[in-house]
């Protein structure tokens, strides 16, 4: 412990955000460089508890404690080799992961938590930077080989460590670049695609082989594949989007949020000039409250909206942790992400009950009441009801599970209660051969959880392919509760 009183002689300190008024001109990351010197003053926080909560708060088990010293060292290299032991993909959880590990942190109990994801991401940052992180080509070929179904993060984290093992690799995506919701779901202004380019070129250059454009299911079958290779992972992820029956739900300009956020990413790329659903000087209603909303708000901000109102059907959260949330779970407590000092308007505990269209299909209003959350349900307020403009909807609630067709059905893959696809403590699915990993088997979840089970799902694929492995094996995925 390079500094045993640095949580005392140092306050908490993130970056700062480009001033509003700049950034929402442009699709580049909110935030400002952080000083090297300041970093490794917040490193010094880091308490090197004797049980380090934080291990438990991360489903990757990343070894924060060490690499914090490192970093507080300016031991950078070695930070980063420690960053890397556990995690494929460190610049993109530490840009995109809600840091379960920093309310988990025990300098979180009495004062603000040490600065985990900011640090992690400096790491990341500085190992591109210096040339740290080259491709990892195995010595030797197995002679084995893997398809990986979805080029998310566990499908990426899987083929990576898979062909780091020796095995063959080749990750099947249906949209004509990989990456999944890394590239299309997530902003630009959340997470540059420049980001998930290098990490592809890496895999590449490790041996694995990208077949974009490919639907399984549609233009390969799922006995086509399995026959094809020896072993198969699925990692499509859960994209079975929630909808909202209502009334007026078919009138025009009433989108999924995944209908949406994906044109924006795709003008960025340069594919077109313009998104085929630009909301300039339009008024835009966001129904859903958590970071899904968010991106679709700070889009809309950044298009010219005349005016943008998020609803969320739950009350509004506390400002501090809750006696239902102790420490260290993750507590459900008010949050302000960028987007949401860019612009917007927060409305909680509301239900919308009818779309309104203006006579030619269109939709222009919604109507929507106060609830209450009453004996299990909610419940509607008396004489609540009022009605917002809404040029352009979209619905951000969240997502039910896996397609359940082509693919799945295909392959004859057993389901569980929830409608997500079956497997055991390895993996495995209920088919031979066929491995499971991230939101395909444990439901909509975080970027961290995807990348932990596709490097646990990876060392299963190891053990079944060769009898053994020298890969990683995590913890396996009901032996730890729920995520965020």
């Amino acid at each position: 412990m390079a500094d045993p009183q640095g949580f005392l002689n140092a306050d908490r300190e993130v970056p700062k955000s480009r001033p509003v008024d700049v950034r929402i001109q442009d699709w580049k990351e909110v935030y400002e460089d952080f000083e090297k010197d300041k970093l490794e003053r917040q490193a010094s926080r880091c308490m090197q508890c004797g049980i380090p909560f934080c291990h438990q708060g991360c489903p990757l088990g990343n070894l924060i404690p060490e690499w914090n010293d490192l970093v507080h060292r300016q031991h950078w290299h070695e930070a980063s080799e420690r960053l890397h032991a556990t995690n494929n993909f460190p610049e993109f959880t530490g840009r995109i992961c809600p840091a379960p590990c920093e309310t988990s942190c025990v300098l979180g109990i009495s004062q603000p938590a040490v600065t985990i994801k900011q640090i992690e991401v400096e790491i990341a940052d500085a190992a591109w930077d210096e040339g740290w992180v080259q491709p990892q080509a195995p010595d030797r070929l197995t002679g084995k080989t893997v398809a990986v179904v979805g080029s998310g993060p566990a499908g990426l984290a899987a083929a990576q460590q898979l062909a780091r093992a020796g095995h063959t690799v080749a990750v099947y995506e249906r949209d004509d670049r990989p990456g999944g919701l890394l590239r299309y779901g997530i902003p630009e202004f959340k997470l540059e695609k420049r980001h998930v380019d290098r990490r592809i070129e890496q895999m590449e250059a490790e041996g694995v082989k990208f077949r974009t454009g490919v639907e399984v299911g549609v233009d390969i079958t799922g006995e086509q594949l399995r026959a094809r290779y020896d072993a198969v992972v699925i990692a499509t992820g859960a994209t079975v989007r929630r909808e909202l029956e209502i009334e007026g739900r078919e009138h025009k300009g009433i989108h999924q949020a995944m209908e949406y956020l994906p044109w924006a990413n795709r003008v960025q790329a340069g594919d077109l000039e313009v998104s085929p659903i630009h909301t300039e000087g339009k008024h835009v209603v966001v129904i859903g409250g958590g970071d899904t909303g968010a991106d679709c708000l700070g889009t809309a901000t950044r298009q010219g909206a005349a005016s943008v109102t998020q609803l969320e059907i739950m009350a509004r959260p506390s400002e501090e942790r809750s006696s239902a949330h102790p420490w260290p779970t993750y507590p459900m407590i008010y949050r302000v992400s960028s987007a949401h000092e860019e612009n917007g308007e927060r409305v909680y505990a509301v239900n919308t009950q009818r779309f309104i269209d203006d006579g030619s299909g269109n939709v222009a209003e919604l109507e929507l009441s106060e609830v209450e959350f009453k004996d299990g349900r909610f419940e509607s307020v008396e004489g609540s009801t009022k009605r917002l403009p809404a040029d352009f909807v979209f619905l951000a609630m969240g997502f039910t599970g896996p397609e359940q067709g082509t693919v799945v059905a295909q392959l004859d893959l057993e389901l569980d209660e929830r409608g997500n696809v079956k497997r055991d403590l390895q993996y495995q699915s209920s088919a031979e051969g066929v491995f499971v990993a991230g939101d395909a088997g444990r439901g909509q979840s975080l970027v961290v959880w995807a990348i932990a089970e596709g490097r646990a799902a990876a060392a299963s694929v190891d053990k079944y392919l060769t009898g053994h492995t020298n890969l990683p094996i995590p913890i396996p995925p009901t032996a730890r509760p729920m995520a965020v």
